[in-house]
């Protein structure tokens, strides 16, 4: 049982995580919005081994020849990490019978995780008051937070 709910969980991530990222396409084909650059992340993450957390500007760090790949992979462990905390605090009865609501808080609760770490640690600031268009972008984070929501609760209701 404990099993089967562990690989549910890891589905759920994976099925949320894709489904955001299907949206970014959306939103870069029809209104040429950029889509998120997980090389960058990657390289981030090449850097936290040397305790690195915060940088001025992630892309004046020095590159890494691999960082796409490890910001892609990141990306998608932070997914199946989120799909493993929802099953763990929603439970097996939110397992069998989902609902979007535990989903939906989830998926905002973790937008803090980009505003007060990712984005600063890139050197974008708090919530990426260093940037042009902070007001923007969080409202971007909010909606593809949602959209990962809505693939946590919709991938659930698929794999019950």
């Amino acid at each position: 049982m404990m099993f089967d709910h562990f690989w549910r969980a890891v589905a759920i991530g994976i099925g949320a995580t894709a489904l955001m990222d299907l949206w970014a396409i959306f939103l870069n084909t029809v209104f040429a919005q950029p889509r998120p650059n997980w090389g960058l992340v990657g390289r981030w993450v090449w850097h936290l081994r040397d305790g690195k957390v915060f940088h001025d500007d992630i892309g004046e760090a020095a590159p890494y020849a691999h960082e796409s790949a490890l910001g892609w992979a990141f990306h998608y462990f932070v997914g199946i990490v989120y799909g493993i905390v929802l099953a763990v605090l929603a439970g097996a009865a939110w397992l069998a019978a989902p609902t979007f609501l535990p989903a939906f808080i989830l998926g905002i609760v973790t937008v803090g995780a980009g505003w007060f770490l990712l984005a600063p640690g890139m050197g974008a600031g708090w919530a990426a008051s260093k940037r042009p268009n902070p007001m923007q972008i969080r409202a971007l984070n909010l909606v593809s937070h949602t959209v990962f929501a809505l693939g946590l609760f919709g991938t659930a209701l698929l794999i019950r």
